[in-house]
């Protein structure tokens, strides 16, 4: 595929983490693409016509034909084009099997109840989802130990597909204390996450694309302000 013409769109919009891992694993794949920036309150015909059942970002459109959701997506991208860049997901399928479960668990476990803290009406409820996010970093630290065998990623001394699906919060991660005074990946609690977080940072591809820590903390407390709001006046 690396010496074939190809086109690649990329539907999405800056602040979301699941279109921050397709950024990620094209930039570490060093393909090129066509960004299409998403206003989610008027959601474009390009949009609705690619992604007709979910209606939502990301979507990568490669000569023509549109991949949706960011897991299918990154595992599409390193499927498809083996000449370009770092295998991400491992060759061995027992080790393949063991990055898609860690994946799944972030997503389950960690981004889920990440997204509630946004979204819920009291401070009680803010509290548990912030109580199950802390619960599933001290587990995952546990899964990076295994991942990595002592390296620095959980793909060992390379980014893999874990990486890829967690670094595509990183910046939320960051901006987590200044939004609720809780520090997510803590070296006390979680050294292996609070170590993978300072080589994460340090990448080329996550310098590339990941978002402004500052403008993540702005627009997480326009989100917060917003949804209380609207549970004031119902």
């Amino acid at each position: 595929m690396a010496g074939e013409n190809f086109e690649l769109k990329l539907v999405g919009q800056w602040a979301s983490a699941f279109v921050t891992r397709v950024k990620l694993a094209l930039h570490l794949k060093g393909l090129s693409y066509e960004s299409k920036e998403e206003d989610l309150r008027n959601k474009s015909e390009l949009l609705l016509s690619s992604n007709p059942v979910h209606k939502a970002v990301p979507v990568l459109i490669h000569n023509g034909m549109p991949i949706c959701e960011s897991q299918i997506i990154v595992q599409y991208i390193d499927e498809t084009f083996v000449g370009n860049g770092p295998s991400l997901l491992p060759a061995d399928p027992y080790e393949r099997a063991v990055a898609r479960f860690w994946a799944a668990y972030i997503e389950e476990k960690l981004v889920a109840p990440w997204d509630r803290v946004f979204r819920v009406k009291t401070d009680e409820e803010r509290g548990e989802a912030m109580k199950q996010m802390i619960a599933a970093a001290g587990v995952l630290e546990g899964g990076l130990k295994e991942c990595s065998k002592g390296k620095c990623f959980f793909g060992g001394d390379s980014v893999g597909y874990v990486d890829v699906i967690l670094g595509g919060a990183a910046s939320y991660a960051m901006a987590n204390e200044a939004l609720f005074g809780v520090k997510l990946f803590d070296a006390a609690k979680t050294p292996l996450l609070a170590a993978w977080m300072e080589h994460f940072y340090e990448l080329d591809a996550a310098k590339a694309v990941l978002q402004d820590v500052d403008r993540v903390v702005e627009h997480g407390k326009f989100l917060i302000a917003k949804n209380s709001a609207r549970a004031s006046n119902n």
